[in-house]
Formats: structure tokens, C-alpha cells, sequence
């Protein structure tokens, strides 16, 4: 539990987050309960209202619990919205958290960019896209480097550190300073596809959605199975709920047209994004959430 008003040493004093949705307020909580101030910019006014009632609603939780102290107004001083990404220009440090797509994460990358001072960090929060790719248009691409942070972020003790052959020697002990302050555990991985978490996190859902698919066992008895057996906090299939089907949907693509056909999406996962079952998001996916 942290009563200190200012970020540690080892955490960024301004923080930008570019993506307010439910994984961009995560980490903009994470930072802000550390001490560092955080400004989430968004699209449209709508977006930055949406973006703010999730990192209160967040920030009054932690409270509750008991994970933070001090005085809520203290802690929610050191945050706001924005529709202005000039505001990005004074950060220490910006994190990039728009949704898993490609052309769009080099659209909004390129446009923070232009705003940064010399000094900033510019990390994109991608779960299996190139951290290289996305680099090729960085003006600065030595100080740039992937953090993929794991829903729900508050609670993971994990941070994947994902490095390019450009990223420099700097950057990373930045970037596992940051990880430290945020009281979480790096992993660095090298820059390929998947990374080391999606790869595996993939690998063990889309067999465990075969199974389904093939009436081995249900939903349940297969997260069970890994639950009990393997000490898996949550079975891949509830994972795969929490997650997204359709986010899941998307990582298996791109790891299927990188790594081949071992990660081929099976049917019963296109057909359930395809009928909206998209998971707790949705209210079903292979469980009911309603």
C-alpha cells in the first residue's frame, strides 16, 4: 500500500495514455495509484467522458479494498482527458492502447509522435503486432518499445517488455524501472510473433475450443481441468471470455498467417464472433455473462 503523492524514482512524473477503453484505463489507474500524473486523450468528447467514469469508477474500487490510502480527491488531482493530443508534449512517458489493429496503431503511433518532446518514451500496449513494424515510422525508434500490460491490469503482476533490434539499452532499463514502480514483474521477450505470452495463451485456448468444438468435454470441465490440475488461475476458455473472442479471433490470424497452421482459429470461434458472442463484453461467449 503506497501513501506517497509523487511518483518513486523509478516511475514517470507525467504519463500519457492514448486509448481510454477498458485496457488504456487500466493502465492509466496502475500509474496513477503510483503517484505519477495521467492524462488520457481520446477521440471525441463521448470517448474522453467514457474514458474518465472508468478510471474513477477504478480508482474508488482500490480504495475500497483497501489497496491504496490517502484522499481520493489527492489521487484523482493527478488525472484527466483530453481530445488534445498537444497534451502528449509534456509526458515522460506515452503508452499507446487503441484496439489490435495494425493500420490503426500506426495511424495513432504517428500521430502521438509528432507531439513528444526529445526526451519521451513512446511504448504501444499491443498484445502480438510487431513492435518492429510499428517502429518503422517512429521518428526516434531507439526510445520505443512494446508494454503489454494483461487485463485486468490492476490486478496482473505481469508487464511483457518487448524490444526491437532498435530499441536502445536505455529504453529497456526505462522501461523495467517502470514495471518496478508499478510493483509488477517484466518479462522481456524479443520481438516476434506472439511474443511469449500470446503465443502460449493462444496456443493452449484454440485447442482448448477444439476440444469444444469436438464434444471432448464442456467449457467448464475443460477450464476445470486446468484449474485444478494445473493451478491455471482461470481456464483458458473463461480467459478467452474475459478477453474478447473477438480480440482472440484476431491474434490467431495474424499468428496463423506468421507461425502457420498450428494456429489456425478453428470454426466454432469464427462462428461465435461472427453471431456476436463475443464474451463478458457481449454477455456470451462460451460462458453466460448475463
Amino acid at each position: 500500500m503506497s501513501n506517497e503523492p509523487t511518483p518513486t524514482a523509478l516511475l514517470p512524473t507525467t504519463v500519457g495514455v492514448l486509448g481510454g477503453g477498458r485496457m488504456g484505463a487500466g493502465i492509466a489507474h496502475a500509474f496513477l495509484i503510483h503517484g505519477s500524473k495521467v492524462t488520457i486523450i481520446e477521440r471525441d468528447e463521448e470517448a474522453a467522458r467514457g474514458a474518465h467514469e472508468r478510471v474513477v469508477a477504478s480508482v474508488d474500487a482500490s480504495i475500497k479494498r483497501g489497496v491504496i490510502a490517502g484522499d481520493r480527491n489527492d489521487v484523482l488531482q493527478r488525472f484527466g482527458t483530453s481530445v488534445d493530443h498537444a497534451e502528449f508534449a509534456s509526458c515522460d512517458l506515452v503508452v499507446e492502447a487503441v484496439p489490435e489493429d495494425e493500420k490503426l496503431k500506426k495511424a495513432a503511433l504517428s500521430a502521438v509522435a509528432d507531439h513528444l518532446s526529445p526526451h519521451a518514451y513512446l511504448a504501444t500496449n499491443t498484445s502480438s503486432l510487431s513492435v518492429s513494424g510499428l517502429a518503422q515510422s517512429m521518428p526516434r525508434p531507439e526510445q520505443f518499445l512494446g508494454l503489454h500490460f494483461f487485463n485486468p491490469v490492476p490486478a496482473s503482476m505481469l508487464i511483457e517488455v518487448v524490444i526491437t533490434e532498435n530499441t536502445s539499452d536505455e529504453t529497456l532499463a526505462a522501461a523495467k524501472r517502470w514495471v518496478a514502480g508499478l510493483g509488477k514483474t517484466a518479462v522481456v521477450v524479443r520481438d516476434t510473433p506472439g511474443f511469449a505470452s500470446s503465443r502460449l495463451g493462444v496456443a493452449i485456448a484454440l485447442e482448448a475450443m477444439r476440444m469444444v468444438e469436438e464434444e471432448v468435454a464442456s467449457a467448464e470441465d475443460i477450464d476445470n481441468a486446468m484449474v485444478l490440475g494445473y493451478k491455471h488461475p482461470v481456464g483458458p476458455l473463461r480467459t478467452t471470455d474475459i478477453v474478447g473472442l473477438d480480440v482472440r479471433l484476431g491474434i490467431a490470424e495474424y499468428l496463423h498467417s506468421t507461425l502457420g497452421e498450428r494456429f489456425a482459429p478453428p470454426q466454432i470461434l469464427r462462428a461465435k464472433v461472427a453471431a456476436g458472442e463475443l464474451g463478458r463484453k457481449s454477455g456470451k461467449g462460451y460462458y453466460d455473462w448475463r
